[in-house]
């Protein structure tokens, strides 16, 4: 009788699943360079999936590398690698480059002769073949520059002496002679690539390898499909309302969310502090303090009864915003997202405004990243957080292409500066930005007494979009359920071939943001044995990249 054994390796595209196990690679192979985020992770991953392979064995991931499209120009220019990959998050991808730029390789130190990095090269190889690219290249460090620039035998007077000593084979360097093994070439060195690289002085050997199926010559154009990727995006502008208890407010939830599926909506994103309705239940009117107390009963209750509704309406809920007293007895104004999937995710309002700090002693939440859903990353600024546009940044490097605004304003004043900060934000990082808001009063709930919303879906403004960058609106002040579709390929069009490229014009050679909070850190890097084969080399690495 026959037998067959499952396949102990396993070689694939990366998966938005697979950011923790990354993390847990890159911690276990280094400890003494920098340190990726999740987030940094993630927007590898969402930024340009088709160029990020991961390598499992026996079920574990021990392998990793990333990479991303660039023109010519970017991709052999002497930007230092932190300019060139979008300070890690791989966000200067160009989806219309004719070059693969490799920026990320990482193998379990523990898989020695398994040829797990020679596996990865030939999936990025096969990538470039396959995508008709001119080539892949990356910087390459040269980890034995600083000693052979010490010593007296073999000295080296500069890294370009180095590099010819090492191609005359006077000098033994296993990275160097792995990638010319694999049919890179060197052209050039590169100053100030990576400054932490101490072994490698901070140069970079810029390695090439250029695809044989292409005619270098011969004229061409990569342009980007108009592809169709369509998500249906309902926001409610909600009526507060006076309810007698849980169950009542819970029934003025469920009627948009029901009609939001029977539009077959993919997503439906309610206003900033919405639950604010069940105050109207209590007896008598709370103090500002009493009233974060009450509504922090509800939270368990709020998270189950939206995630239950995700699951049985099939539809992804943005849940507006909930004050709530944590363990640590501060209080935030958290958005629970429930998925359809049934999972649930919080987002902190990171900046509370003075009326909320001043009335609730609410604090602001310190950390906001992209959430994966089965539409792609999405995001959540609540409110006040859409004004500062260093956030939406931070989301849309990760990936996400969508973000859900819930905001509660009482005057149009205060409307106003939340719409037009959102439509910037959908201009500067183009993506979609979606707004839901209160309307109404609630005559017995301190600090709910007006509100006023036109809540609207925002595009940038370019060719593919609504004319002037709305793809649907709300009239003002009626409560209503405002439904429209749009393309999330034409982002992907825009930010490679649009009128302005905001993205990809990014002056990273002057500004960047930097995050004091790194949640989730891993340490990726450097380097490869005697034999040229499977310590991790790192994301500044010459292991591509």
């Amino acid at each position: 009788m026959a037998t067959s054994n499952k396949a102990r390796l396993e070689v694939r595209q990366a998966r938005p699943a697979d950011v923790r196990a990354i993390a847990d690679l890159v911690r276990r192979a280094y400890t003494d360079l920098p340190a990726y985020t999740h987030g940094e992770i993630r927007g590898q991953l969402n930024n340009y999936p088709e160029g990020c392979f991961v390598a499992k064995l026996d079920g574990k991931l021990v392998g990793y590398c990333a990479s991303m499209r660039l023109s010519e120009r970017v991709a052999f220019s002497n930007g230092s690698w932190d300019e060139l990959t979008g300070n890690g998050f791989g966000s200067r991808h160009n989806a219309k480059g004719s070059w693969l730029y490799g920026y990320e390789m990482c193998v379990d130190p523990k898989t020695r002769g398994t040829r797990i990095g020679r596996r990865l090269y030939e999936e990025r190889r096969a990538l470039a073949e396959r995508l008709e690219l001119d080539g892949i290249v990356f910087g390459g460090r040269m980890p034995g520059l600083a000693r052979a620039m010490r010593r007296k035998r073999d000295h080296a007077e500069t890294p370009q002496d180095y590099l010819d000593m090492v191609l005359d084979s006077k000098i033994h360097d296993p990275v160097l002679r792995f990638q010319l093994a694999n049919g890179f070439e060197p052209q050039g060195i590169i100053q100030n690539y990576l400054p932490e690289d101490k072994q490698s002085k901070a140069f970079a050997v810029r390695m090439v390898w250029r695809n044989p199926y292409v005619d270098s010559d011969a004229p061409k154009s990569h342009r980007v499909p108009r592809d169709v990727e369509s998500v249906r995006i309902a926001t409610c502008q909600l009526q507060a309302r006076a309810v007698s208890d849980f169950d009542e407010f819970m029934r003025q939830v469920r009627y948009f969310v029901d009609v939001a599926a029977d539009y077959e909506a993919d997503f439906i994103v309610f206003p900033e502090l919405f639950t604010l309705m069940l105050l109207s239940a209590e007896e008598e009117e709370l103090s500002p303090m009493e009233a974060i107390e009450a509504l922090s009963k509800y939270t368990p209750k709020i998270r189950t009864a939206l995630s239950e509704m995700a699951l049985n309406y099939n539809i992804n809920i943005i849940g507006g915003s909930h004050p709530t007293r944590l363990d640590d007895g501060d209080i935030h104004n958290i958005a629970y997202v429930c998925l359809r999937d049934g999972s649930i995710h919080s987002q902190e309002k990171i900046h509370p405004t003075p009326n909320e700090a001043y009335w609730w002693n609410i604090k602001g939440g310190d950390s906001i990243d992209a959430i994966q859903t089965d539409c792609g990353p999405i995001g959540v600024l609540i409110c006040y957080d859409s004004e500062f546009p260093e956030l939406a940044r931070r989301l849309v490097d990760e990936g996400a292409r969508i973000i859900f605004v819930p905001f509660c304003t009482d005057s149009r004043q205060g409307y106003m500066r939340v719409r037009y900060c959102a439509a910037a934000r959908a201009i500067e990082n183009q993506c979609y930005v979606v707004m839901s808001g209160n309307v109404g009063n609630l005559p017995n709930v301190a600090n709910m007494d007006i509100q006023y919303a036109q809540s609207c879906i925002l595009t940038p403004c370019d060719f593919p979009f609504a004319r002037d960058g709305i793809a649907a609106e709300a009239s003002e002040n009626v409560e209503t359920l405002t439904i429209s579709d749009v393309n999330l390929a034409d982002l992907s069009w825009a930010r490679a071939e649009g009128t302005v490229q905001n993205l990809a014009d990014r002056r990273f050679d002057l500004y960047r943001i930097e995050w004091d909070k790194r949640v989730g850190q891993v340490s990726p890097r450097i380097g490869e044995d005697q034999d040229g084969e499977t310590q991790p080399m790192g994301r500044h690495s010459p292991g591509g990249g």
